[in-house]
């Protein structure tokens, strides 16, 4: 049990810090609705204003008794959440199944007596503890929040709510095992599965945009999620489909793991394709083309986000304007007025937020070529360690500075389409108001990977997750200022409903960069350390 107990190791440790963002995203929906909404007429003005919306329904999923705390804290994040779950799952699927074999750790499994298909079963069930540690750590959040007397959820619909939430994971994950089985590469079985995925969404977006074909919720996994109707109407006989699936995957991938050689493919390979070279002239090339489907995906996910936003400003605009203690919350935040500028400012922290998880990512995987041993490769060419570092961190920011550009652009299109009466010029600042933040989780970063290299990833998601918590409390009670000052997204501005304070993101762009520095003058000196 080797390979199940390897695999469950790096799993569950990404399965609880997934768990912990899943609670936490649940916990601010369920009591932020409460704090903000705090009479029923405030709730059904709110239900009237968004619940027959067919752009957003499209996007997040049909409402259903959203006048309830039960029914927002669902639909709010049920359709966001669900994709997130499934973007997890695939890059774990085939991270951990595709990507070890990649890079030859099976070869040494299967020396032994451990067959192929005996390998791919115990890198399953290590999968499988995984997604259950999603599952452990959302249910915890979930079951503690739905005690509260405010949000009064029981035990049990709480339970069934996370289930619902990890539901897509656990099937992703097996698609992710599946496509491993097909493609010759990580990056190929990536790219198959989030195809897959995108077909998935698509498919769910049509049956859900009030166009007549609500049927198609039942051909794709991601409708099967929605017909779960956890917290309103709960139909656990959704499930049978889910189960269903995620055994026919999981069955198919360890039957094709038995048909194939090691490091080869179901699929043909495109080996003897003339080979793509144009990037590999230095690290930085080299960087350039190991990040970009993954920058992709990133730049397209906080796109969307932030065209949502810009598409509900102006509907949210008259629902916040007409709530006194939505007034005094989004006050808290530093919004004087609760416009559709007001609403980007404060929905602009999630926007931060997946900006800054952009940057985390790119420190967790420098910290990997480095821990797989595949900076050795580079480091021993007339490279050094201080350029390939360098080109690290100079992409990361150039990817970061174009994520906020494009969450300006896209916020912009939103409210330009509705008619919000929001200026390009604001809302582009407001993108590149969320970019300092990221850089600041950056430098941290890298100065971790300097210092104390096996502990990087963990300090840099750290950072991030507490600015994000102690940012969303500090909205929401009267927090103390000391503590709200620790937050690196409580020294953002919340424009474009006030002017970008760049002096303060100054400050942030010099605390990251000399952090960066110091990291990289400590990685200069120090050995290469594996995991």
């Amino acid at each position: 049990m080797v390979v199940a107990r390897q695999t469950g190791r790096k799993a569950v440790r990404s399965g609880v810090l997934w768990g912990y963002v899943f609670g936490v995203y649940v916990a601010s929906r369920a009591l932020g609705y409460t704090s903000t909404y705090k009479t029923q007429a405030q709730r059904t003005h709110f239900a009237a204003t968004f619940g027959s919306n067919a752009a957003i329904n499209a996007l997040t999923g049909p409402a259903h008794q959203i006048q309830t705390v039960a029914g927002f804290t669902a639909w709010s994040s049920l359709g966001v959440l669900s994709v997130v779950g499934a973007v997890w799952g695939l890059l774990a699927g085939t991270r951990l199944l595709r990507g070890e074999e990649d890079a030859g750790r099976w070869e040494l499994v299967l020396a032994g007596q451990t067959t192929r298909r005996g390998a791919a079963a115990q890198a399953l069930v290590g999968l499988g503890a995984g997604a259950a540690t999603l599952w452990g750590i959302t249910a915890l959040v979930t079951v503690v929040v739905g005690q509260s007397s405010s949000v009064h959820v029981g035990a049990g619909p709480a339970l069934f709510f996370a289930l619902a939430l990890v539901s897509s994971a656990a099937v992703f994950l097996a698609a992710g095992a599946l496509a491993s089985q097909l493609a010759a590469t990580r990056r190929q079985a990536a790219a198959y599965a989030g195809a897959a995925l995108g077909v998935c969404f698509a498919l769910r977006m049509v049956a859900d945009a009030g166009t007549g074909l609500a049927w198609l919720r039942w051909v794709t996994p991601l409708g099967w999620v929605e017909q779960l109707q956890p917290l309103t109407a709960p139909q656990p006989l959704a499930l049978v489909p889910i189960v269903g699936l995620i055994a026919l995957l999981a069955g198919v991938a360890v039957h094709l793991a038995g048909t194939r050689d090691l490091g080869a493919s179901t699929l043909p390979d495109r080996a003897h394709a003339e080979p793509h070279t144009r990037l590999l002239v230095g690290p930085v090339g080299l960087t350039v083309r190991l990040i970009r489907s993954t920058v992709a995906g990133w730049a397209t996910a906080i796109a969307a986000m932030a065209l949502l936003i810009g598409l509900v400003a102006k509907q949210a605009r008259g629902a916040l304007s007409s709530s006194s203690s939505v007034k005094r919350v989004i006050a808290r935040l530093g919004v004087p007025h609760a416009g559709a500028a007001g609403y980007i400012g404060v929905s602009f922290l999630i926007v931060a937020v997946l900006v800054a998880l952009v940057a985390a990512g790119q420190v967790s995987a420098t910290r990997g070529e480095e821990a797989e041993g595949r900076l050795d490769h580079l480091l021993v060419r007339p490279v050094s360690r201080v350029s390939w570092l360098a080109g690290r961190v100079g992409v990361t920011t150039t990817v970061l500075l174009g994520s906020g550009f494009v969450a300006g652009v896209g916020a912009w299109l939103g409210a330009a389409s509705q008619h919000a009466g929001v200026g390009f010029t604001s809302v582009l600042d407001a993108g590149l108001n969320v970019v300092p933040p990221a850089l600041c989780v950056l430098g941290i970063g890298v100065l971790m990977l300097g210092i104390w290299p096996r502990a990087a990833s963990v300090a840099t998601y750290g950072v991030l997750a507490w600015s994000f918590l102690v940012e969303l409390v500090g909205g929401l009670i009267n927090a103390n200022h000391w503590l709200l000052d620790t937050s690196l997204f409580h020294q953002m501005a919340p424009a474009p409903a006030v002017a970008p304070n760049w002096t303060t993101g100054g400050v942030l762009v010099a605390v990251g960069a000399t952090a960066a520095i110091a990291g990289g003058i400590a990685f200069r000196h120090r050995d290469l350390a594996g995991e």
